[in-house]
C-alpha cells in the first residue's frame, strides 16, 4: 500500500495486483492524492498536470465503484481548481460522450456513473468558469435520464445539485428543466432516488423563485405525494425541501427581494398554514381533485403523509427561527390545534385516527415550543396554551348547561374540542414540566389562571380531557414539588364535594392518582396523613358505588385508582392501610365457586360491567402493592393476597360464556379483566398459583389463537423477544430517531391504534418509560396479547411434561388451521409466546423435556423462519437458538445448523435465505463457535456466497449481520479467516451501490466485529497485521463518505475501536474533523456515535482533541454544520450549546461526561477559557433584577472601590454565544465552575495565593491563576443564587460554599490584616460566619439575624410547621438549622479558646491581637443569647436520634406519636435527615454542657449559690407523665449518659460509609465532655463504663487510619486515665480523713491491683489502656513487638526517624502510660512497671537517631518526659512496693547502659545524647539506692568520660550541661562519686581549649558550659577544698583575657570569650575574695593581665556607644529548654 502514496498513480504496481487488491489500491491512491493536491504547490502541480488528469481519466473506463467514482470525482475537481483550466473543456466532452454512449450493458454502468458523477464534481468546484458548456452539460444529463435506472436516476440527481451549486444563479436558464426532471424522481419508485431529489430541489430553490412563488402549490403537492410510501430518510429530506421552501416564501415577502421587483404574488403566513394544513388533513390529493372516496369521507388520509407533513411544519418553523415564532405564536398555535379539531371531521373519524393525529400536534408544539424558545418565551407560549383551553372550556360549558339532556350528550361541539384540548393539556405539562422551578412565576401569575383553566377542565365530557389534565397537574407537581400537596387538597375537596358528578368523580380520581404518582418524584414527599384521607376517600366512593346506579361504574373505578395510586408510596405509607386494603380486596371476590354459579346467573349486562370494572381495579390495586411495596410482602400477608386468586382465575374460565350471554358491551371489559389478571400472575411468584395453572395455561392458549384481532402486530409483539442487535437489520423505523414519537404509528400498521393515555386510566401514575412524556399505553386487544404471551412463558415452563406436550401441539395445530391474513395473526401469536416460554426456560437454566418435545417446538419454529414478515422470521431465528440453548445437545445442535444448510443450499426465495442465514448467526451467538471448527468453516462459506448475491440486497444485508454474529462469538477461532473475511467486506463496500444503505450498515457491524476479534493485535508490526490494520482504515473510509448516515455512525464507532486497540495509526486530526461534522446531525444515532467516540478520546488525549477542533473550524470554509459555533467557543462551548439542545437522555449524559474528562484535563490550563465558558451560560439568561438590587445595597454601603461593579452585568447586544440556555445548561455550567475550583485545588498553590499569583503573573503574562478570578467566580455563584430555578439556586449556592472554603483565608496583599474575601461580603451568607473572613461584628450581625429568623421559626416544632411537604421535609428542615447553629457555636467556641490562650509569640501586634479576641468573644456573644433555646432543641435532637437508633426489636419501647422533631409514621425517611447532622449537633451540646460544667453557675448570685439546678428540658419531662419532676443531679446523668450512650453506640459499630466528620466531631464531644470534673467523676466511679468506652476507642484505632481521629482518641483515653487518677486519689483522701486516728496500716489499698496486683483483662482499666496503647506503638514501631523482635530471622535495625504523624501518636502514647502508676495500688504498680519501662525505653532505643546539633527528636524527648514521670511516681517511694520498684529500676538502668555496648553484639547507631539524658533521668529522679550500686555507678561514670571524649562540640556541650545538672543534685552520695571522678577531664579539657584558643561560635559555648561547671563545684565543694578549685578555675578565665591593643583587632569569638571571662571574674571575685586576693599575690603576670582587661574594657565602652546585646545563641537557649523539660 505504501507504493500507492505517490502524487502520480504507480502504474507498474497497480498492473501486477489482483482484481480486489487493485481496486484498493486505486482508492488508496485517490484518497492519498486528496490530501497531498491541497498540500503541493501549484507549479509541482501545473507540471504533472497533464499526466494526472490522463490517468484519473483513464480510471473512468476502469468501472470504478461508488466509492471510487466519487473519490475520482473530487480529485478531479481540486486538480483543475489549483492547476490550468484550459484543458478543463476535454474532460467535461470526454464526460458527456461517455454519458451519450449507446452502451447499456451492466459492466459499462459504472463508467457512465462516474462520468455523471465527475460533471457534478467540476461543475461545484469551478462554478461560473465553465459557464457556457452547462446548458449542453444538462441537457445531456436530464436526457440520459429518461432511460437510465435507480442507481443512475440517483446520481443525476445528485450532480445536479453539485451543478446548480456550483452555478449559482448563472443556471436560470435550465432551472425549469431540472425542476421538471427532479418532480418526477421525487415520486420514484426508489426511495434513494426520491431523497436525492429532495436534495437537488433544495439546492434549487436557492435561485429558483419560481418554487417559492407561483409554484409553491404545486411543490407542495408534489412534497406531498412523495410522502406516500416512503420511507423514514425520505421523510426528513422531502420535509426538509417542503418546510424550507415555505419558509423562504414567508421570508421573501418580509425581506422584499426579487419578489417584489417582479410582480410576483405574495404569500402570507395564514396560506402557507393553509397549504400544510391541507396536507396533513387531505394528504395528496390536493385541493379539488378530491377522489370520490374522499369526498364520501371514507378513506383517511395514510400515516406515513401526515407523519411527513408533520416534520415539515418543524422544518418550517425550525427555519424561521425562534423570534419569529415568538412573534406569530398564537396564530401557529391556533393553526396547530385546529388540525385536530371538528372543523375537520375525518382527521379524528375514529378513535386511531384520533389518537395518531394528536400525536402529530403535540409532536409539532414540542418540537418548536420546546426546541426554538428560550425561558421567558416558553412562559409566554404557556400563556397562550392556556387562554386556548379556556376558550375551549366556555365551548363546553355553553353546550353542557343546556337543560336538555338529550341535546347535551349527543352535542358534537363538546367532542369538537376535546382532541384539541388534549393537545394543548399534553402540551402546557410538558412545558412546566421541562421549565421546572423556573415556571413559578408563571402559576404565581392570577390573571393567567394556569392553575384553575387545568382543573376547570377535569370535568370535562371526555375521558380523554379528563385524563390530559390529571397529568397536566402531574407535570405541574413534579416541576414545582411545592404545589403538589395544595393540587391533592385542591382536588380531594373537589372528589369529596362532587361526589354525585359521574365527570368530577373519574375526573378528580384521575387527578389525585397522578398526583400521586409525582410523589415519587418529589424527594420531600406529601404530608403522611394525605394517605389516610384518600384511603377513607377510597373506601366511601367503592362503599357508595351501589347506591346510585348512575355513579356505581364511576365511583368503583375511582374507588379502587386511588388505592392503586396510594400503593405507589410504597412500603412506609402502605403499611397501615395494608390490612383494610386486603380486608377490601377479599370482599370484591365470591368466597367460593359455588356463589360464582349464583352470581353469574343472577346479575344483568350492566351489573356485570361494574362487577368486572370493580374486579379489574381490585386486582390492579393489587399488582400496584406487589410491585412498589415488595418489603412488605411477607409469608404472613402473602397468605391473606392468596385466597381470592382462585377465585378470580375461575372467573376468567368463565368470562366467554358471560359475554356470550350479556352481549357487546361486556367485550372491553373482559378484555381488560384478562390483562389484568395475568398482570398481576406476571408478577407473583408462579408458586403462589401452582393450582390453577392448567386452567390458565388453557385460556392463554384460547386467547393466543382465537384473537379479535385481524391485524397483526408484529412491530408490537416482538421486538422485546428480538435481540437488541438484530432490529438492527429490519425495519430503520425500529432504531431510535429523534422522530420516535410519531414514527412510531408507522411501525404499527395502519389497522392498530399508537398508545394513549385513555386506553389504560390506571397507567396515569405509573412512572413512564420515556421519562417526561406522556405514558402511552396501547389498546386492551393488543396489551391483553402481550401479556398473555410473557405469562404464556412462565406458566407453560412451570406445568407438567405432559400437559405441555399438549398444548405446544394444540398451539401447533391451531396454526394449521387457520388461513390468510388469520394464519398470520395466529402464527405471530404462537410464535411470540413459544419465544417466551424458550427464553423463559433458557433464562431459569431448565430444560425442555422429553425428546418428543422438540417436535411440535422446532415445527413452529421452522414455519415462522419461512414467514414472510421479517420481524417474525427474526423473532423465530432467536427461538431457533434458544431451543438449541435449553435442549443442550450437541447432536441436535448440529442437526439444526444442517436444516439451515440444506436450505440455504437449495432455496433461491429471499425469505428462505434470509430466514435461515439469520438463523445460523443467532446459534453462534447463544452456543459459542457450535464446538467445531468445521462447522464454523461451512458455515462462513455459505455466508459469504449468500452476501455476494448481487440480485438481492436483502439477502446480503442478512447474511452479513449473521457473518458478524459468527465473528462475534467465534473468537480466537476466527483468526483463519480475518483475511478472507476482511477483502470480501472491502471489495463489497467499494462495488454496493450506495442505495443500498442496509447492505453497508451490515457491513459496518462486519468490520467492527473483526476489529473486536483482532483487538490489541492491531498494534503490532509485522506486514499481516500491517496490510489487515490498513484495509481496516480503508473500509472505514469508505464508510465515512457513505451518504447514509447510520453507515457514518457505523465508521466513527470502527474508528473508536481501532482508537481504542491501535491509537497510534488512527489519524486523529481526521477523526475529530468527521466527528465535528456530524455534531449537530439530525440523525440521533450518528450523534450518539459521535459522542460516544469523542467520550473516549478525551479521556486520553483531551487537549490534541480541542484543538484539532478548533484548528478545523478555522480551515474549513463551509464544512461545518451552521449549528456548531466551533469557531468561536471551540468543541466545549459547541458540545454545552447542544447539550442545552439535546433531549435523549443517554446523549446528554454523554456530553456530561465528555465535557468533565475534558475539564478535569484541560481546565487549569485553560483557565480563562473554562471560566468565561462556565460565565457566558449562566450570564446568558440569567435575571438582573436581583443583581442590581445588591449593586444598590453595596453602593449604600459607601463601598466604591473598584470592585463594587463586580456584580453590574454589561448588557452589551454583541451576538453572544449561548442564546438563552436552559436552565438545566446553567445548572451544569455552575456544577463546572465547582469543578474548575476543586481542579485547582489538586494543581498550583499559586492559584489560592493572591500575591504568589501576581508575582507569576508578572514573570510570564501567560500564567493564569485562578485567585486572579476571584470577582468573576462570585459573580457566576451569585447569579446562579440569585436565579428562579431552584436547582439553579441550590448549585449557586453550593458554589459560593466552595469559593468561601476555598477563599477564606487568603490574605490580600494590599491591605496587610485583611483578607481577599471581605470585598464581597455583601452578597453571602451562611458559610461566612464560621469561615472566618469577617472579622467585623457588625457584618457578623446581619447574617446571625438570619440565622435567628430560621430558629424562631422552628421553635414551634414539628407541628407549626408547613404542611406542603411530607413530615420528614421538617425534620430535615429543622435540623438543617440546628445542624447550621451548631456548627457556628462550635467555630466560636474554638476561637474564643484560641484567643484565650496565652500569647507565646511575641511577633502577634496588639491591633491584630485586640481585632481578634473581640470577634471571637463577639461571635460567642451573638450565639450566647439563643444558647437557652438551643441547648434545648439540640437536646431534643439527640435524644429523638438516640430513640431512631435502637434496635428494631425494641421499637414497641418508641414513643408513639414519634419524637420531638419527627412523626412515628416517617420515621424511616427521619433517620437519614438525623443521621445526616446528629454529629455537629452532638459536639455542640457538649461543648454547651462544658461550658455550664453541668452546673449553669449564676454570676449576680456569689460562689455560695453555685450549682443551682438548670431548668429540666423537655427531654427529662413527660417520659413519667410529669408526675416527678427529676432532681438536678438526675437531670445531668441523663444528659450524660445521652451523650456517652449515643457516641459509644455509634464509634462501636463503625460503618464503612461512616464520615470522618462524623467521627471527629463524636470524638470531640467526647473530649469536651471530659473537660469538666463533673463527667470524669462520673466516668472514674463506674469502672465498667471507663473500661467500655477504651474498648470502643481501642476498635476506633483500629478500623481508622487517619491520623487525628487516632489522636483525638488518645485524647481521650487520657481524660479517662485521669478521671480515674482523680476518683482514686480522692478515695485515698477521704479514707486518710476518716481514718485519721487509725494506724497507717490498716488502710485499705485503693487504685487497680489491690493487694493482690492481679490485673483481670477485660475487668481492668489499666489493662485496657495498655492494650491501646500498645496498639499504637507496635503499629508505628513494630519492633517493639516482643515477638518479632525474639524471632532469629529479626535483625536488629537502626533507629529510626517516625513520620511526625507517628511521632505525634507516639507522644501521646507514652504521655498515657506515664500517667498509670497513679492508678494503680502499689501491689497493681509492681505489675505494670514492667511493661512501662519496656516500652518507654524501647521507644528511646527505636527512635534515637543523631540529628545534627545533638538535638533529641520529639519521640525520644516524649519517651524521657514519660521515663521521668513513672520513675518519679511515688509508688517507687510507696513502703508496699519499695523494694520491687527498685529492683525493676536497676534492671531498667541496666538495659539503657547495655545500648552502649549490646549483649548480643550487633552494633546500632543510637544516639548518644539521649542515652546519656535519659541516665541523667534515672539518676535525677530515683532514690539513691538504684543508681549508687557501685556495678551501675561506674559504669555511668564511664559513659560520661567516654561522651566527653566525643569530637563533637555539640555532643560537648550536652554533656557539660548535664553534668552539670549531676553534680547539683542535693545529695552527696549520689553526686560526690561523679565529681571525683570527672572533674579532672573536665579540668583537663579546658585547659586544652585554653591552649589552642576557640574557633566557633560552638567551640565558645563548648568552654562557657565547662566553665559553668567548675563554678558549680565551686559552689558545691566544702571549704576546705574551695580554694584548689577557684584556683584551678582563675588562670583558665584570666587567660582569656585581652588588653585593650589586642581589643580592637581581636575576631568576634575571642571578643565573646574576653567578655564571658572578665564577667565571670567579676562575679568570682568578691565571692570569694580571700581565694582571689591570694592567688593574685602569687602570680603577679595574672594579675596585671587582669587589670590591663580591666582598663581596656572601660575605654571601650567610653568610645562605643552603647550597643544591644548579643542575641542569645540559639544553641544555648534549646538546651536550656530541653533541661527544663525532663530534668
Amino acid at each position: 500500500m505504501e507504493l500507492a502514496h505517490s502524487l502520480l498513480l504507480n502504474e507498474e504496481a497497480c498492473s501486477q495486483l489482483g482484481e480486489v487488491q487493485k481496486a484498493e489500491f486505486l482508492f488508496d491512491w485517490l484518497r492519498y492524492l486528496d490530501k497531498l493536491l491541497l498540500a503541493t504547490s501549484r507549479s509541482d502541480v501545473r507540471e504533472r498536470q497533464k499526466t494526472l488528469v490522463e490517468q484519473l481519466l483513464s480510471l473512468l473506463n476502469s468501472s470504478p465503484g461508488p466509492p471510487t467514482r466519487k473519490l475520482l470525482a473530487k480529485n478531479l475537481g481540486i486538480l483543475y481548481s489549483i492547476g490550468d483550466t484550459f484543458s478543463v473543456y476535454e474532460a467535461i466532452d470526454k464526460c458527456n460522450d461517455l454519458i451519450r454512449s449507446k452502451d447499456d450493458s451492466p459492466s459499462y454502468l459504472p463508467t457512465k456513473l462516474a462520468a455523471v458523477v465527475c460533471l457534478g464534481s467540476l461543475y461545484k468546484k469551478l462554478g461560473r468558469i465553465l459557464g457556457n458548456t452547462f446548458s449542453d452539460t444538462v441537457g445531456n444529463i436530464l436526457k440520459a435520464m429518461k432511460s437510465a435506472e435507480s442507481q443512475g436516476r440517483y446520481e443525476i440527481m445528485l450532480s445536479l445539485q453539485n451543478i446548480l451549486n456550483g452555478l449559482g444563479a448563472a443556471a436560470t436558464s435550465c432551472h425549469r428543466d431540472v425542476y421538471k426532471a427532479a418532480r418526477s424522481c421525487l415520486t420514484d419508485r426508489s426511495m434513494a432516488v426520491r431523497c436525492a431529489a429532495a436534495k437537488c430541489l433544495l439546492e434549487l430553490q436557492h435561485e429558483a423563485v419560481f418554487m417559492w412563488t407561483t409554484d409553491l402549490d404545486s411543490v407542495a403537492t408534489l412534497c406531498f405525494k412523495s410522502f406516500e410510501g416512503s420511507n423514514y430518510d425520505v421523510r426528513i429530506a422531502v420535509s426538509k425541501l417542503l418546510g424550507t421552501v415555505l419558509a423562504k416564501a414567508i421570508i421573501s415577502k418580509r425581506l422584499g427581494t426579487a419578489a417584489s421587483r417582479q410582480s410576483i404574488r405574495r404569500v402570507s403566513l395564514e396560506e402557507v398554514l393553509e397549504l400544510l394544513g391541507t396536507g396533513f388533513l387531505r394528504g395528496s390529493s390536493g385541493f379539488l381533485r378530491a377522489s370520490g372516496d374522499m369526498l364520501k369521507g371514507t378513506s383517511s388520509v395514510s400515516r406515513d403523509v401526515r407523519v411527513g407533513v408533520t416534520q415539515a411544519y418543524v422544518v418550517f418553523v425550525s427555519t424561521l427561527g425562534g423570534a419569529w415564532l415568538e412573534k406569530n405564536f398564537a396564530a401557529f398555535l391556533s393553526h396547530v390545534l385546529s388540525l385536530v379539531s371538528q372543523s375537520h371531521p375525518k382527521a379524528t373519524q375514529t378513535q386511531i385516527d384520533a389518537v395518531c393525529g394528536r400525536r402529530c400536534v403535540s409532536f409539532i408544539l414540542r418540537a418548536t415550543i420546546g426546541g426554538l424558545l428560550g425561558e421567558k418565551a416558553q412562559i409566554a407560549a404557556a400563556k397562550d396554551i392556556c387562554q386556548a383551553i379556556w376558550k375551549l372550556k366556555k365551548v363546553v360549558d355553553a353546550v353542557m348547561s343546556d337543560g336538555n339532556l338529550e341535546t347535551r350528550l349527543g352535542s358534537a361541539d363538546v367532542a369538537a374540542g376535546q382532541h384539541m384540548l388534549v393537545c394543548a393539556l399534553q402540551e402546557l405539562g410538558n412545558l412546566i414540566h421541562s421549565l421546572g422551578t423556573t415556571a413559578a412565576p408563571l402559576l404565581q401569575d392570577s390573571s393567567a389562571g394556569i392553575l384553575d383553566s387545568v382543573i376547570s377542565v377535569s370535568t370535562h365530557p371526555s375521558v380523554s380531557v379528563r385524563l390530559a389534565a390529571a397529568w397536566c397537574l402531574r407535570c405541574v407537581a413534579v416541576a414545582l414539588p411545592s404545589y403538589l400537596t395544595p393540587l391533592l387538597d385542591r382536588c380531594l375537596e373537589r372528589l369529596t364535594v362532587l361526589k354525585s358528578s359521574p365527570e368530577a368523580v373519574t375526573g378528580f380520581s384521575f387527578a389525585v392518582a397522578a398526583l400521586l404518582g409525582a410523589v415519587k418524584h418529589c424527594p420531600l414527599g406529601i404530608p403522611h396523613g394525605k394517605g389516610k384521607i384518600i384511603m377513607t376517600l377510597a373506601e366511601d366512593l367503592l362503599c357508595s358505588a351501589a347506591q346510585n346506579s348512575r355513579l356505581s361504574a364511576q365511583r368503583t373505578q375511582a374507588g379502587w385508582l386511588l388505592i392503586a395510586a396510594l400503593m405507589t408510596l410504597g412500603p412506609a405509607v402502605a403499611s397501615h392501610h395494608l390490612a383494610r386494603v386486603l380486608l377490601l380486596w377479599k370482599c370484591v371476590f365470591p368466597v367460593s365457586p359455588k356463589d360464582l354459579e349464583t352470581e353469574k346467573s343472577r346479575g344483568d349486562s350492566f351489573t356485570w360491567q361494574v362487577t368486572l370494572e370493580g374486579r379489574a381495579g381490585a386486582l390492579c390495586a393489587v399488582k400496584s402493592f406487589v410491585s412498589h411495596c415488595g418489603d412488605l410482602l411477607t409469608e404472613e400477608v402473602l397468605q391473606r393476597l392468596l385466597p381470592p386468586l382462585p377465585c378470580a382465575v375461575d372467573l376468567l374460565t368463565r368470562l366467554s360464556s358471560i359475554v356470550k350471554t350479556y352481549g357487546s358491551p361486556l367485550k372491553t371489559p373482559s378484555v381488560v379483566y384478562r390483562q389484568r389478571l395475568y398482570e398481576l400472575l406476571i408478577l407473583l411468584p408462579p408458586e403462589t398459583y401452582e393450582g390453577n395453572l392448567c386452567a390458565i395455561l388453557k385460556e392463554l392458549a384460547a386467547d393466543l389463537t382465537a384473537p379479535d384481532m385481524q391485524v397483526a402486530a408484529f412491530t408490537f409483539l416482538l421486538p422485546p423477544l428480538c435481540h437488541q442487535d438484530d432490529l438492527l437489520i429490519l425495519s430503520p423505523l425500529l432504531q431510535e430517531t429523534d422522530h420516535r414519537f410519531i414514527e412510531e404509528q408507522l411501525l404499527l400498521g395502519s389497522g392498530i391504534a399508537c398508545g394513549s393515555l385513555e386506553y389504560d386510566p390506571y397507567s396515569i401514575y405509573e412512572k413512564d418509560v420515556d421519562g417526561d412524556s406522556v405514558p402511552k399505553p396501547l389498546p386492551p386487544t393488543l396489551s391483553v396479547i402481550s401479556s398473555a404471551v410473557k405469562l404464556f412463558g412462565v406458566v407453560c415452563a412451570r406445568v407438567g411434561e405432559a400437559q405441555r406436550l399438549l398444548i405446544l401441539e394444540q398451539l401447533l395445530d391451531s396454526v394449521k388451521h387457520t388461513k390468510g391474513a388469520r394464519q398470520q395473526v395466529v402464527q405471530l401469536h404462537v410464535v411470540s409466546s413459544v419465544s417466551s416460554f424458550l427464553k423463559y426456560v433458557a433464562g431459569a437454566k431448565g430444560s425442555l423435556g422429553p425428546e418428543e418435545m422438540r417436535r411440535p417446538a422446532l415445527a413452529l419454529v421452522m414455519g415462522a423462519l419461512e414467514s414472510s414478515s421479517p420481524l417474525l422470521r427474526c423473532a423465530a431465528a432467536e427461538a431457533w437458538a434458544r431451543l438449541a440453548q435449553v435442549v443442550d445437545d450437541a447432536a441436535f445442535t448440529a442437526a439444526l445448523a444442517q436444516v439451515s444448510f440444506d436450505k440455504l443450499k437449495s432455496a433461491r426465495d429471499v425469505v428462505t435465505r434470509t430466514g435461515h442465514s439469520l438463523a445460523l448467526g443467532t446459534l453462534h451467538r447463544y452456543l459459542g463457535g457450535i464446538s467445531s471448527s468445521q462447522h464454523l468453516n461451512s458455515c462462513v462459506g455459505i455466508l459469504y456466497t449468500l452476501s455476494q448475491d448481487s440480485t438481492s440486497p436483502d439477502v446480503q444485508t442478512w447474511a452479513l449481520h449473521s457473518l458478524s454474529l459468527v465473528i462475534d462469538s467465534a473468537g480466537p477461532l476466527y483468526y483463519v479467516h480475518v483475511e478472507p473475511t476482511l477483502s470480501l467486506i472491502i471489495m463489497l463496500l467499494l462495488n454496493v451501490p450506495p442505495t443500498h444503505a442496509e447492505v453497508h450498515q451490515s457491513l459496518g457491524r462486519c468490520l467492527n466485529a473483526l476489529i473486536t476479534t483482532l483487538g490489541p493485535e492491531l498494534q503490532g508490526n509485522s506486514t499481516s497485521v500491517s496490510t489487515l490494520r490498513t484495509s481496516c482504515l480503508l473500509g472505514c473510509a469508505v464508510m465515512q463518505d457513505n451518504p447514509d448516515c447510520l453507515v457514518q455512525a457505523q465508521a466513527i464507532s470502527c474508528l473508536q475501536q481501532l482508537h481504542m486497540f491501535a491509537p497510534r495509526h488512527v489519524n486523529l486530526s481526521s477523526l475529530v474533523s468527521c466527528l465535528c461534522v456530524n455534531l449537530c446531525s439530525p440523525y440521533l444515532l450518528l450523534r450518539r456515535a459521535v459522542l460516544a467516540c469523542l467520550r473516549q478520546l478525551v479521556q486520553r488525549e483531551a487537549a490534541e482533541v480541542s484543538e484539532h477542533a478548533v484548528m478545523l473550524a478555522k480551515d474549513s470554509r463551509e464544512e461545518l454544520t451552521p449549528d456548531a459555533n466551533i469557531r468561536e467557543v471551540g468543541l466545549e462551548g459547541a458540545l454545552l450549546a447542544l447539550l442545552d439542545k439535546e433531549t435523549d437522555q443517554r446523549l446528554c449524559r454523554d456530553i456530561k461526561e465528555t465535557l468533565n474528562h475534558m475539564l478535569t484535563s484541560m481546565a487549569v490550563d485553560k483557565l480563562s477559557f473554562w471560566l468565561k465558558l462556565c460565565k457566558d451560560v449562566l450570564a446568558a439568561s440569567a435575571d438582573f433584577t436581583a443583581v442590581t438590587c445588591v449593586d444598590a445595597m453595596q453602593e449604600e454601603e459607601g463601598d466604591k472601590g473598584d470592585d463594587a461593579s463586580v456584580l453590574t452585568m454589561r448588557n452589551d447586544d454583541r451576538s453572544r454565544p449561548f442564546t438563552n440556555p436552559r436552565w438545566a445548561t446553567r445548572v451544569f455550567a455552575a456544577e463546572c465552575v465547582c469543578r474548575i475550583i476543586n481542579q485547582c485545588g489538586n494543581a498550583h498553590s499559586a492559584h489560592f495565593d493572591l500575591a504568589l499569583a501576581q508575582e507569576m503573573r508578572k514573570r510570564d503574562s501567560r500564567n493564569d491563576f485562578l485567585v486572579l478570578h476571584l470577582a468573576d467566580l462570585i459573580r457566576m455563584a451569585f447569579m446562579a443564587a440569585t436565579d428562579h430555578s431552584d436547582q439553579l439556586r441550590l448549585s449557586g449556592l453550593e458554589t459560593l460554599l466552595v469559593v468561601i472554603r476555598r477563599f477564606a483565608t487568603i490574605p490580600e496583599p494590599e491591605f496587610p490584616g485583611h483578607v481577599i474575601l471581605e470585598q464581597y461580603q455583601a452578597n453571602v451568607c451562611s458559610a461566612w460566619i464560621a469561615s472566618g473572613v469577617v472579622s467585623d461584628l457588625n457584618d457578623l450581625r446581619r447574617v446571625h439575624q438570619l440565622l435567628v429568623s430560621s430558629l424562631t421559626k422552628i421553635q414551634a416544632g414539628k407541628e407549626a410547621l408547613s404542611h406542603l411537604y411530607n413530615e420528614s421535609a421538617s425534620t430535615m428542615e429543622i435540623l438543617a438549622v440546628l445542624k447550621a447553629w451548631a456548627e457556628v457555636y462550635i467555630i466560636a467556641v474554638e476561637r474564643h479558646k484560641n484567643c484565650r490562650q496565652p500569647l507565646k509569640t511575641t511577633t502577634c501586634s496588639e491591633e491584630s491581637v485586640r481585632n481578634g479576641s473581640c470577634s471571637s468573644d463577639g461571635l460567642l456573644d451573638l450565639v450566647h443569647t439563643d444558647l437557652g433555646t438551643l441547648s434545648r432543641l439540640w437536646l431534643a435532637a439527640l435524644q429523638d436520634f438516640a430513640l431512631l437508633t435502637l434496635p428494631s426489636e425494641f421499637a414497641s419501647q418508641l414513643p408513639v406519636d414519634g419524637g420531638a422533631f419527627y412523626t412515628a409514621e416517617t420515621s424511616e425517611n427521619a433517620k437519614l435527615h438525623y443521621s445526616n447532622s446528629w454529629a455537629l449537633i452532638l459536639h455542640a451540646t457538649a461543648l454547651w454542657l462544658t461550658s455550664t460544667g453541668f452546673v449553669v453557675a449564676d454570676p449576680d448570685e456569689g460562689a455560695s449559690n453555685l450549682s443551682r439546678p438548670v431548668t429540666p428540658t423537655s427531654m427529662c419531662q413527660g417520659s413519667s407523665s410529669g408526675a416527678t419532676v427529676k432532681s438536678p443531679e438526675d437531670v445531668y446523668t441523663d444528659r450524660f449518659h445521652l451523650i456517652l450512650g449515643i457516641s459509644v453506640e455509634f464509634l462501636c459499630s463503625l460503618r464503612s460509609d461512616a464520615t470522618m466528620e462524623s467521627i471527629t466531631a463524636c470524638l470531640h464531644a467526647l473530649q469536651a465532655l471530659l473537660d469538666v470534673p463533673w463527667p470524669r467523676s462520673k466516668i472514674g466511679s463506674d469502672q465498667d463504663l471507663g473500661i467500655e468506652l477504651l474498648n470502643v476507642l481501642h476498635r476506633v484505632i483500629l478500623t481508622r487510619e487517619s491520623p487525628s481521629i487516632q489522636l483525638a482518641s488518645l485524647e481521650v483515653v487520657r481524660q479517662i486515665i485521669c478521671a480515674a487518677q482523680e476518683h482514686v486519689k480522692e478515695k485515698r483522701r477521704s479514707a486518710e480523713v476518716d481514718d485519721g486516728a487509725a494506724e497507717k496500716e490498716t488502710l485499705p489499698e485503693f487504685g487497680e491491683g489491690k493487694d493482690t496486683g492481679g490485673l483481670v483483662p477485660g475487668k481492668s482499666l489499666v489493662f485496657a489502656t495498655l492494650e491501646l496503647c500498645v496498639c499504637i506503638l507496635v503499629r508505628q514501631l513494630p519492633e517493639l513487638n516482643p515477638k518479632l523482635t525474639g524471632s532469629p530471622g529479626v535483625k536488629a535495625r537502626k533507629p529510626q526517624m517516625l513520620s511526625e504523624d507517628g511521632s505525634r501518636l507516639v507522644s501521646a502514647a507514652l504521655v498515657i502510660l506515664a500517667e498509670l502508676p497513679a492508678v494503680c495500688s502499689p501491689e497493681g504498680s509492681i505489675s505494670i512497671l514492667p511493661t512501662l519501662l519496656y516500652l518507654t525505653i524501647g521507644v528511646l532505643r527505636e527512635t534515637a537517631v543523631r540529628l545534627p546539633g545533638a538535638h533529641l527528636s520529639s519521640t525520644v524527648a516524649a519517651s524521657l518526659q514519660a521515663l521521668k514521670g513513672i520513675l518519679s511516681s511515688p509508688m517507687a517511694r510507696a513502703e508496699k512496693s519499695h523494694a520491687a520498684w527498685t529492683d525493676l529500676l536497676r534492671s531498667a538502668l541496666m538495659t539503657v547502659l547495655d545500648f552502649w555496648d549490646p549483649v548480643d553484639g550487633t552494633h546500632r547507631e543510637l544516639d548518644e545524647v539521649s542515652l546519656l539524658t535519659a541516665l541523667t533521668v534515672f539518676i535525677l529522679s530515683t532514690s539513691p539506692e538504684v543508681t549508687t550500686v557501685p556495678c551501675l555507678q561506674k559504669r555511668c561514670i564511664d559513659r560520661f568520660k567516654a561522651a566527653l571524649e566525643i569530637e563533637d562540640p555539640m555532643v560537648q556541650i550536652k554533656t557539660y550541661q548535664l553534668l552539670l545538672s549531676v553534680f547539683q543534685y542535693p545529695n552527696p552520695a549520689v553526686s560526690y562519686p561523679y565529681i571525683y571522678s570527672l572533674v579532672s577531664s573536665v579540668v583537663g579539657k579546658l585547659q586544652e581549649i585554653d591552649k589552642r584558643k576557640p574557633e566557633d561560635a560552638a567551640e565558645l559555648q563548648v568552654f562557657q558550659e565547662g566553665i559553668k561547671v567548675l563554678e558549680a563545684l565551686v559552689a558545691v565543694a566544702e571549704e576546705q577544698h574551695r580554694s584548689q578549685l577557684v584556683a584551678c578555675l582563675l588562670p583558665i578565665l584570666i587567660s582569656f583575657l585581652l588588653d585593650e591593643n589586642a581589643l580592637g583587632s581581636a575576631t568576634s569569638i575571642m571578643r565573646n570569650l574576653h567578655d564571658f571571662a572578665l564577667q565571670n571574674l567579676m562575679q568570682i571575685g568578691p565571692q570569694y575574695s580571700s581565694v582571689f586576693k591570694s592567688v593574685m599575690a602569687s602570680s603577679p603576670a595574672l594579675k596585671a593581665r587582669l587589670e590591663a582587661a580591666i582598663k581596656g574594657n572601660q575605654e571601650s565602652i567610653r568610645v562605643r556607644t552603647p550597643t544591644p546585646k548579643h542575641p542569645q545563641n540559639p544553641g544555648r537557649n534549646s538546651s536550656i529548654q530541653l533541661k527544663t523539660n525532663f530534668l
